[in-house]
């Protein structure tokens, strides 16, 4: 008999469900069905097209379905889920937007004497069955992310989504194979552990593409143990957001309110480090403070509801050791910092963060944001760079010059100017340098990873 895996409710610890712990042998089966289809049953570009079409019109008429479903595993507030569900349908539009106009380009062949007579023009050809390996944070759009641009490729893919929030990942598969006219084998969906699952479908020699979003330990292991496969990592960050003294700080503080506390944190992007100009620092942290004190904590399902539970109780109560931690080191926990009775760890603000502790220097991926203040914009960007990250920052500031030494200076893979480096289109090219990963993805860009260029020479 299957063994099981218990998912509970990171709110309540109600149990939701059970999954199957599956082996590598479940794996090897799913991946050799995947071979098959994508020898056996090749999708034209208009079929791929009308997949995601309609997989973008289900998921609109079936959002708040969706999006309790991910309150539910993740402890997303429901509004803020609902949110997910909706740029997920979006995501689903731009990847139809790409099947539909996937193509190559002709070679002048004839530009030298050899080629005269001949015809070239390159193809873009699925890479092969894709293994992907989501995160538990965004558990529709970021799968929407992977198997999307898969079905525009006309790739096939293994999932597996995190043990924590697999119903999407599931409800999901279930939508597109009985809904949208997706062949079963196109989209396999394989519940278990990473050192199980997640270690066969990196090892197997037939798949052909990983795509892991996930924490940067355990993403570039991934890679060292995949040398020969295309491998896609989007990881950490601990986002800055430098603050200068001509800044709109209001809107800024009002922002990060959001920002820094969508989800409890637990975003790549989530603003954690903001550097702000010793002139304004005093006013900034208490407008931000008086901001976060106004969110509502509790129930994922309350429509009030603005910050609920982190994923474990685990990995609360690492979140509330660093604030501690911060706290012993003489910085101020302006608001926040202690357990809600039920058990829900409230938004916290800490001022005059020193760049040393772990609420700065490190991954919070909780509720937290650490003011530290400056005294000039070198110090600023210094402060913003001095990081092993490098996925998104952001800069408030009326002077163009200054925007554009931020935009030039700031080593990361994205630079925002007046707003939070939490923003993020899903058709923009998304991802980082250093521990953050070695990709972008955004439909247009994950494609192409997906596909292999061909060249076609007709004489």
């Amino acid at each position: 008999m299957t063994e099981t895996i218990t998912v509970r409710a990171p709110y309540d610890g109600a149990v939701i469900g059970e999954i199957p712990a599956m082996t590598a042998a479940d794996v090897d089966t799913a991946v050799g069905r995947a071979r098959r289809a994508l020898r056996e049953q090749p999708l034209p570009l208009w079929k791929r097209a009308e997949i995601l079409d309609r997989a973008a019109q289900r998921l609109a008429e079936r959002r708040d379905e969706f999006a309790e479903i991910i309150a539910r595993e993740a402890a997303k507030p429901i509004r803020t889920a609902r949110v997910e569900a909706e740029r997920a349908v979006g995501t689903f539009h731009f990847c139809a937007a790409e099947a539909r106009t996937l193509s190559g380009e002709v070679i002048a062949l004839d530009a030298i004497p050899a080629g005269e007579g001949k015809l070239g023009f390159t193809m873009r050809v699925p890479i092969g069955v894709v293994g992907a390996i989501a995160p538990f944070n965004f558990p529709l759009n970021l799968v929407v992310h992977k198997v999307g641009p898969a079905i525009a490729a006309g790739c096939p893919v293994v999932l597996k989504p995190a043990s924590q929030t697999p119903f999407s990942s599931l409800a999901l598969a279930h939508m597109l194979i009985d809904e949208c006219g997706l062949p079963a084998d196109h989209l396999q969906v394989v519940t278990g552990g990473g050192g199980t699952v997640g270690n066969a479908l990196v090892d197997h020699p037939d798949v052909a593409l990983i795509t892991f979003t996930g924490s940067p330990e355990v993403g570039w292991a991934i890679r060292a143990r995949a040398p020969r496969k295309r491998v896609g990592l989007e990881l950490g960050n601990n986002a800055p957001c430098i603050i200068e003294p001509d800044g709109d700080w209001q809107t800024a503080a009002a922002k990060i309110k959001v920002a820094g506390f969508s989800h409890a944190g637990q975003s790549c992007i989530s603003t954690q480090r903001v550097l702000v100009h010793r002139s304004i620092a005093e006013q900034f942290t208490t407008a931000l403070a008086a901001h976060v004190e106004s969110l509502v904590v509790g129930d994922p399902l309350d429509e009030a509801t603005d910050v609920s539970a982190l994923i474990s109780v685990a990995e609360r109560d690492r979140v509330l050791g660093w604030i501690e931690e911060a706290a012993g080191a003489g910085a101020r926990v302006m608001t926040g910092g202690a357990l809600q009775p039920d058990g829900v760890l409230r938004p916290t603000v800490i001022a005059d963060a020193a760049p040393e502790l772990k609420v700065c220097a490190k991954e919070v991926f909780g509720p937290v944001v650490a003011v530290t203040p400056y005294d000039t914009l070198d110090e600023a960007l210094a402060l913003a760079n001095d990081t092993t990250f490098g996925l998104q920052a952001a800069i408030f500031t009326a002077d163009i010059s200054v925007a554009l030494r931020a935009v030039r200076e700031l080593d990361f893979g994205g630079v925002l100017v007046n707003e939070v480096p939490t923003w993020r289109a899903d058709q923009q090219p998304y991802g980082g340098i250093r521990d953050s990963g070695n990709t972008r993805e955004g439909p247009a860009y994950s494609v192409r990873e997906m596909t292999e260029l061909r060249m076609v020479v007709l004489s």
